[in-house]
């Protein structure tokens, strides 16, 4: 298990978005659900800017992902959105979630066509839930190929540089009412244990949980830093 990626949920197109921010490029659409994506690259995960391309597919997609996205714009505007973890045994992990009494979607197959014309193929799994300011749990993600044979395709199809491969996300921050139940929450989703009163570790990523400000509970700031040569 490890973090795939971040999501902040934006009004902007992703050709905006690519032009706004260095190493940024054009995902592709997500035709089923009605939204389209920029991506960012980096060392042990990436950031996913998510839109709504067709109102009205969105609107009708049950996919649980595009629910929040709508909830949160309508809400609150643009911001981080959600965190997404990568497994190499999503059935497993389902058939976990549900031992341990979490709720789930059940396993769900994905794709998108590239920029590049590639095509990409996933599943996904989710815990059912309403949504509303409350802290959401994260999702969780399989990918078809290899984590290997993933970043050769994009360093070949040139979304990951040099400058990419060495920066990395260093920490995530969520705000919630009750740090210690979320924390308590996400480490037995992620099989994991605090290692301080308010984060845990997961491989080279520090996830924090502190108290929120405002009504608004999120994933609040993702900090990336670059590594050394």
């Amino acid at each position: 298990m490890k973090l795939d990626h971040a999501v902040w949920f934006t009004e902007r197109t992703p050709d905006t978005v690519a032009g706004q921010y260095e190493g940024t490029y054009r995902g592709g659409s997500h035709e089923k659900w009605g939204t389209y994506n920029a991506l960012k690259y980096l060392q042990n995960g990436y950031i996913e800017w998510l839109a709504v391309e067709d109102p009205e597919t969105a609107g009708q997609s049950g996919n649980p992902l595009v629910r929040l996205l709508l909830h949160d714009l309508a809400a609150y505007g643009e911001g981080w959105g959600t965190l997404c973890f990568s497994t190499d045994g999503i059935d497993q992990l389902d058939a976990r979630l549900t031992t341990a009494g979490f709720k789930t979607s059940g396993v769900l197959n994905a794709s998108r066509k590239s920029t590049a014309g590639s095509l990409k193929k996933w599943k996904l799994l989710f815990i059912e839930e309403s949504y509303t300011d409350k802290l959401p749990f994260p999702f969780f993600i399989q990918w078809e190929e290899d984590e290997e044979t993933r970043r050769n395709v994009l360093m070949e199809e040139g979304f990951l540089g040099e400058t990419g491969a060495s920066e990395r996300i260093e920490e995530c921050v969520l705000e919630t009412d009750d740090p210690q139940a979320a924390i308590g929450n996400w480490c037995r989703l992620l099989d994991v244990r605090p290692d301080t009163v308010d984060s845990f570790l997961l491989g080279n990523i520090r996830f924090r949980f502190q108290e929120a400000a405002g009504p608004r509970h999120r994933l609040t700031a993702v900090t990336t830093g670059h590594t050394e040569s």
